[in-house]
């Protein structure tokens, strides 16, 4: 095979690559946007059974036992699930980019197409600009990874609120220390989602 039939089957690999890449990152929304939904409907489900047996004080503690459990493990697995989805697509685009890197350098010639891929700062920068971010890390806070997590927190503050209500303890310290852990669990999950994620902003 001489020069040119190699730079032509390589090119035809990068550009089915590049489809196996967009249709990966399409899928892995796909699939975070299905998790989300899931798991918000969830808990819709259990606000509204909880709006049913509000009226019978006997009921609500075994409701609440019963549901506030399961929220909070759903909505552990469906966060883990989600920085899952969140590191692929991030690995997706970042392969996509270098592709269109080799595009630039290779056949645009004295044009600028896909002259956005190739950046001096690194091909991270050049992905986190390709969606429009600037590369900070106050934009892992925007994901859908992050959304649920602030839900986890809110249901982790409120087990232990009533947990500590349930144990004799003033209305003040229970909703105290719930609000801490709930700031806690959020914090947690923020720092995991930034250790895990492979985008290195500032």
């Amino acid at each position: 095979m001489d020069d040119g039939e190699r730079e032509q089957a390589l090119l035809t690999a990068l550009t089915t690559e590049h489809f196996v890449l967009q249709t990966s990152r399409s899928a892995t929304v796909t699939e975070s946007v299905g998790r989300a939904t899931v798991f918000l409907s969830m808990l819709s489900a259990a606000l509204i059974g909880l709006g049913f047996v509000a009226s019978n004080a006997a009921l609500v503690r075994p409701y609440l036992g019963a549901v506030l459990p399961t929220l909070v493990i759903t909505g552990l697995l469906t966060f883990l699930r989600l920085v899952q989805n969140m590191v692929e697509n991030e690995l997706d685009l970042a392969r996509i980019q270098r592709i269109r890197a080799y595009y630039h350098r290779r056949l645009a010639g004295e044009h600028d197409f896909f002259a956005d891929a190739v950046q001096g700062e690194g091909i991270m920068r050049a992905t986190w600009a390709a969606v429009g971010n600037a590369p900070r890390r106050a934009q892992l806070l925007l994901t859908t990874a992050a959304m649920v997590g602030a839900v986890n927190a809110l249901l982790v503050g409120l087990a232990v609120t009533l947990l500590a209500g349930l144990a004799g303890l003033s209305s003040g310290f229970a909703i105290g220390v719930g609000t801490v852990l709930a700031l806690l669990a959020f914090a947690a999950q923020v720092a995991y989602i930034n250790r895990v994620s492979i985008s290195q902003p500032g």
